[in-house]
This record gives structure tokens, sequence and C-alpha cells, in this order.
């Protein structure tokens, strides 16, 4: 029998969420059955999304129940099979949440190269994030070689790849981010043209940085937070610019809603400009993963892509570093180890 530490649901937020809403509890696992195989963690991704799992409201996906496993992808070691598709000591990928151990049938479960890349980037850069950064770019963003486009959270396990490949297309590159290191780090090794720190401006300076940056106006923006950085965009926008929006972590816990833009004025600047703006989950899309990789790994493998990740070791460690990511403490893509590294 396997034993098997978990993080559970202890309580649903009420705003900001607290350690008190998590509960850390060890169980024993079942021998497997036919169809299964068993898997230690090894990397876990922490990822804004589960924010949102939290609270027990209508949403894209089912919330997670008191008392369950807070959800999340990983990357895990198969230890123990019993399915044809799957053998021990291979490296997977998949939804196998807060844990240290899990049983799988398979679902949703992908193979990892360990060759190909360090296994930890099937989390981040060639994984969810980097997909979500190169279908909300190319597919929803509609970018064109010499377009302008501004990156919200630039530094982030999305936007620092959204950056990185719109670089790549000729485009001019303007970051937002929390903190003149994240923005020196946007500029200096990821290839951003230019980089505002939304901590040193209100909503109205913001504008008028992007402006100067920008002087021609905003072709393109790609949405992860919402807030200040918004309402600054979008009067920068130009006619016929597209958003693609695939966050808003700035009102995830009901914090500045109150002081949010009204929407008459959110949807004035969309009707007068013209702009498309469409909202997109990346589970979605991922029939075109193939796609991605084809263009992407190669990217990371010859350093045209880079990537950096934010590490808490141990899982006990998952709550803090969680709520720290919502705050905007992490430093690129931010994972847990969780167990040992076999590279």
């Amino acid at each position: 029998m396997t034993v098997a530490t978990q993080i559970l649901l202890a309580s649903r937020p009420k705003g900001a969420p607290t350690t008190d809403n998590f509960r850390t509890e060890k169980t024993q696992l079942p021998q497997i059955a036919d169809g299964q195989f068993l898997v230690r963690v090894i990397w876990l991704s922490l990822d804004p999304y589960m924010r949102g799992r939290m609270d027990d409201a209508k949403s894209y996906a089912k919330p997670v129940d008191i008392d369950g496993v807070m959800e999340g992808g990983a990357v895990a070691e198969v230890m123990e099979s019993r399915h044809g598709g799957f053998k021990k000591g291979q490296i997977v990928v998949g939804p196998f949440g807060w844990t240290t151990h899990a049983i799988s049938n398979g679902d949703g479960i992908r193979v990892v190269d360990p060759e190909q890349a360090p296994i930890s980037t099937a989390l981040g850069v060639l994984g969810m994030p980097g997909i979500t950064a190169w279908v909300g770019l190319n597919h929803i963003g509609r970018a064109r070689d010499g377009e302008t486009i501004v990156v919200s959270a630039a530094t982030g396990a999305v936007g620092a790849v959204v950056g990185q490949l719109a670089k790549a297309r000729n485009m001019r590159v303007i970051g937002v981010a929390g903190g003149a290191e994240k923005c020196d780090f946007a500029v200096k090794e990821l290839g951003y043209d230019a980089c505002l720190d939304h901590r040193a401006h209100d909503a109205k300076s913001l504008s008028d940085a992007i402006k100067t940056e920008a002087p021609d106006g905003v072709d393109v923006y790609f949405e992860s937070v919402g807030g200040k950085t918004l309402e600054a965009v979008l009067q920068r926008m130009n006619t016929h610019g597209r958003i693609a929006l695939c966050g808003m972590i700035a009102w995830y816990s009901g914090q500045g809603i109150a002081d949010a833009q009204p929407l008459p004025a959110v949807w004035r600047n969309i009707l007068t400009r013209r702009l498309l703006v469409e909202g997109f989950i990346i589970f979605d899309h991922y029939d075109k993963f193939p796609d991605f990789m084809s263009e992407v790994a190669p990217m990371v493998a010859d350093g045209t892509v880079k990537f950096r990740e934010d590490v808490a070791d141990g899982l006990e460690n998952a709550p803090k570093a969680f709520l720290d990511m919502l705050s905007g403490g992490n430093f690129g893509k931010q994972l847990v180890r969780v167990g040992a590294d076999p590279a």
C-alpha cells in the first residue's frame, strides 16, 4: 500500500484566500486495478486559475469540493502500471493534483520526453502556459509582423512566452509587470522593447507611459490581469485592435472591483475603436498542441525562447507559494518540487 500526502480544500475563501483554507492529510491509496497506474509526483504546477476552483460558483470547470484534493497539473514518474499505455519508469504530465502520489486511468495524461527539455517545462514553457501564450498570440490575438503588442504579467509563465514569440514575429513588444526587477528582466533577458512597472503608476500615468512607448497605438493586448492595466491599455488601443483575454487575476478575490472603470466606459472604448475582444480557455484548444510543440520546442532547445522557474520545495509549502503567486510574489513559472527529479 502507498501512503499519499495530500493538500485538501478545507474551506471556501471569503475574499482573499489564506492558509486556513487548506488542510494537509495522509491517505492510504488502494492497490491499482487493471487499466490503472500509480505515480509519484515530482513537480506540481501552481496557476492563477486554481483560485477560481476554490469558489462554489458557476464557471467553465467544476469547483474543488470541500475536503477534496486541490486540483493542479503535475509531472510524475510511473511507479507501477497495469495500463497498456503506460509503463514503469515513464515520466508523465497530467492533472494529478496537490499530492505526493496518485492513481490514474490515463485520462488527460501525456508522456514527457526527458531528452527534449527539463521535465519541469512540461508544466511551463512547453505545457499549459506555453500553449496558452501561443494560441492567444496567434489564433486569438491574430498578431501580425510589425504590429505593437502590450503583454500584461510580462514575466509570468504565460506572458514571458507571449513576449518572446511576439519578438520572433518582429513585433514591438511592451510589457507590464510588477516591480523594477521584473521589468529589467523582461527587457534584458526576454528581449522586450520596453516594460512598465505597474506598481509605480496609477491607471492614468500608466496609460501615459504606454502612449510614450507606443506612439502609434497598440494593436494587440494580451490580457491576464484586468485592473488598472486593462484601463490603461484600453485608451491606447488602435481601431480594429484585438484583445486576447485569458485571465483577470487582479479581480479574482474581489479586490479592486469597486474601483474598476465603469462598464459603460469600457464598452464605449470597445465600440468606438471597433475592438475584437475574445475570451479563451486553453482546454478548448488542445487540438493545436502538436503544432505548438513543433514550433516552440525547437525554440526552447536552441535558447530562442528562455524560461524562468520559481521553485518552492516540499508539498507542504504549496499553499504559501500559491498565495504569494496570487499577489505577484513569484518570478517566472511557479512550481513546487514535490519529489526527486530523476534528471
